[in-house]
């Protein structure tokens, strides 16, 4: 009888667990940590244009040098901050990474506004090969950011839905930080247009 018991026990205990989200969790979290990769891996190739880039653009005698000097900089910050799979678990430390990869963003975006100004540099077969390949990687950061975002999402909300939410209370299942807005307040306002006079 005491078999039988311990049997009943463990099928018990098996369709508790089974019915508490830990297997969820555990999918999910897998989820989560793949599409981190993932965006990683753009973040990475972004970074490793970008020398070429500035190399390009340094052969251009009269070219901005604090365009120049702007990007170098937020690469190497964006580059400089550990980006380990414990970052998508610590709020804080995903901001900070988020802050400096908005930073490159904008100074790569500032220079490519400023390359306009240069017929030369816009017909360098050169650049504009690598012009459409940081074009490329940044449409693939945009991919991997939003698998990211729905990652986070489906985590989140069996993370905060009950009673999946005890099973994350009592394993210490936090919820995520995801990808925010940066600017906001700037992008809620309309664009001001004005025109030549």
């Amino acid at each position: 009888m005491t078999t039988f018991r311990r049997l009943l026990i463990a099928f018990g205990l098996a369709a508790l667990l089974s019915g508490c989200g830990y297997n969820d969790f555990q999918r999910l979290d897998e989820q989560v940590k793949s599409g981190w990769a993932e965006v990683l891996n753009q973040y990475q190739r972004r970074a490793d244009l970008i020398p070429n880039i500035v190399a390009t653009v340094k052969g251009e005698a009269d070219f901005e040098q604090t365009t120049l000097t702007r990007v170098v900089e937020a690469r190497s910050k964006a580059t400089s901050i550990q980006a380990t799979p414990e970052l998508i678990n610590d709020p804080a430390a995903f901001n900070q990474f988020q802050q400096a990869q908005g930073e490159l963003s904008s100074a790569l975006s500032r220079l490519m506004v400023v390359v306009e100004q240069y017929p030369n540099l816009k017909a360098n077969q050169g650049f504009q090969d690598l012009r459409v390949q940081l074009e490329g990687t940044e449409n693939r950061i945009t991919v991997a950011r939003n698998r990211y975002i729905q990652a986070v999402q489906d985590y989140n909300v069996l993370a905060r839905s009950f009673p999946s939410n005890l099973t994350a209370m009592v394993f210490g299942y936090d919820v995520k930080p995801s990808f925010t807005v940066q600017n906001e307040a700037e992008i809620s306002q309309p664009p001001k247009v004005e025109f030549g006079k």
